[in-house]
């Protein structure tokens, strides 16, 4: 599980778009790294709205916004589309950084468990170190949470 003041657990996946997107070549820009359950679900859309509302505020802080979730390319890219997203979406579909990251976990529902993304939020400075993290976020407001941090950093 990664936790603050150690070094972000690095990896490249697969983009939007096509192409792939490595953490570490995103230095020395900040990073904003959430990741959520899936695609065109209330929200994991707010979420992205929010961020992509922001996203202006974020770059001129010097940090760039990335969404990982286990939904392929091919859904990113209509979920993009969809609600005209400005967000990096990367696809992570066999949940390895999820699981480095710790946010694959066993999750409870009308009394059946199973496992899947926990929405959490890590702010990774220029350094590429954990400076903030954000577990069981609540979609609505966060982004412009982590808009303060990031300003703060």
């Amino acid at each position: 599980m990664a936790q603050i003041g150690e070094t972000a657990p690095d990896f490249t996946l697969p983009r939007d778009g096509g192409g792939d997107v490595t953490l570490s070549a995103v230095k020395p820009a900040k990073v904003v790294l959430y990741f959520y359950p899936r695609d065109d679900t209330p929200g994991c859309t707010t979420e992205a709205l929010e961020f992509t509302a922001q996203i202006a505020e974020f770059e001129a802080a010097g940090a760039k916004v990335i969404g990982i979730s286990k939904d392929t390319v091919a859904k990113h890219d209509k979920f993009i589309a969809k609600h005209d997203l400005g967000v990096i979406l990367a696809s992570d579909a066999d949940s390895d950084v999820c699981e480095r990251y710790g946010v694959w976990v066993e999750k409870s529902m009308y009394g059946k468990t199973s496992m899947g993304i926990e929405r959490a939020s890590f702010l990774i400075d220029s350094e590429g170190r954990i400076a903030q993290v954000w577990r069981k976020v609540k979609a609505k407001g966060h982004a412009a949470e982590v808009l303060e941090a990031v300003r703060a950093l």
